[in-house]
């Protein structure tokens, strides 16, 4: 049965800060909870985790009212949540007592996860000692070493670099697998679109778009056309009167209007022999989609 948020709401004095949202997950996987600054992401990140009260509506998991009893969460915080003083192997070892693990399960889980995350080196070090991406590392592994059913993950990339990125992908991947629930907040579109197959976005506590993220896409018409080249073609790009969005190295990304204009840039091509290494007209991406529901009425 999953999670399910039916019209809830919460204010703060005179605010209302979240207003009346409504979602659902109701199959393991990846769902986008999207907005800007002061959407209210985080607040509905804690009503869901129990951490605040709602003002209205229900909270359920699996059809029962969330609670430390009812569901078995992992958070992982946009900010750093680990004691900067502390051992690193220490602090992991607190934080699975607090979960219920006892010792000798806790100290395998974390040389498991440290050596899935190539951490291992940096368990008897202070965190401050780390990187911020190493403490990023550490942080994930405190909300997902008790093996939580429901897991929030807020900025999960936040400071990490390519290769560490792509490890925590991977474990992402394979928490899916496992059959986890997971809720990603995070300002990278590229890696909610990566992920996550339904998404929701909050503008100043309201929902402004919300549902399947291809089914969302499909409703868009194409709006850029990416076509890379042996030469220069600007001319011709010139010609269509058509806008050159970004080139790298003959690579160019061109704004059109609709696809047959796309088609007419590259039948010129063809026709002048220019050689075409690739030709790909492009749906909008989340984050043109993003601008668009959130940009201009963002204070």
């Amino acid at each position: 049965m999953g999670l399910e948020l039916t019209n809830v709401s919460k204010s703060f004095g005179s605010k209302k800060v979240v207003d009346n949202i409504n979602l659902s997950l109701s199959k393991p996987g990846v769902f986008g909870l999207l907005g800007t600054n002061g959407a209210g992401k985080t607040t509905t990140i804690r009503m869901i985790l129990g951490i605040l009260k709602k003002d209205s509506g229900s909270i359920l998991w699996n059809g029962e009212k969330v609670s430390r009893e009812t569901v078995n969460f992992g958070y992982l915080p946009e900010e750093r949540g680990i004691y900067p003083k502390t051992k690193v192997y220490d602090q992991l070892m607190y934080f699975a007592k607090l979960k219920g693990m006892p010792k000798d399960e806790a100290d395998a889980e974390i040389k498991k996860w440290a050596k899935k995350l190539k951490v291992t080196e940096y368990l008897n070090m202070t965190a401050e000692k780390l990187s911020k991406g190493n403490q990023q590392k550490i942080q994930f592994m405190t909300a997902i070493i008790h093996e939580p059913e429901l897991i929030v993950l807020d900025e999960p990339f936040s400071g990490l670099d390519p290769v560490n990125t792509e490890i925590l992908k991977n474990i992402i991947i394979e928490l899916v697998k496992k059959g986890k629930y997971i809720i990603m907040s995070a300002h990278q579109m590229a890696t909610i679109e990566e992920f996550c197959s339904d998404i929701l976005i909050l503008n100043k506590g309201k929902t402004v778009l919300q549902g399947n993220l291809k089914t969302i896409k499909s409703k868009y018409n194409a709006n850029r056309v990416v076509i890379e080249t042996m030469d220069d073609i600007d001319k011709y790009i010139t010609k269509l009167k058509l806008e050159i969005e970004n080139v790298v190295d003959n690579k160019y990304t061109i704004k059109i209007d609709n696809e047959d204009i796309a088609y007419k840039l590259l039948n010129n091509l063809v026709k002048d022999e220019v050689k075409v290494l690739k030709f790909e007209i492009m749906k909008p991406t989340l984050n043109d989609i993003f601008i668009e529901c959130v940009g201009e009425k963002d204070e």
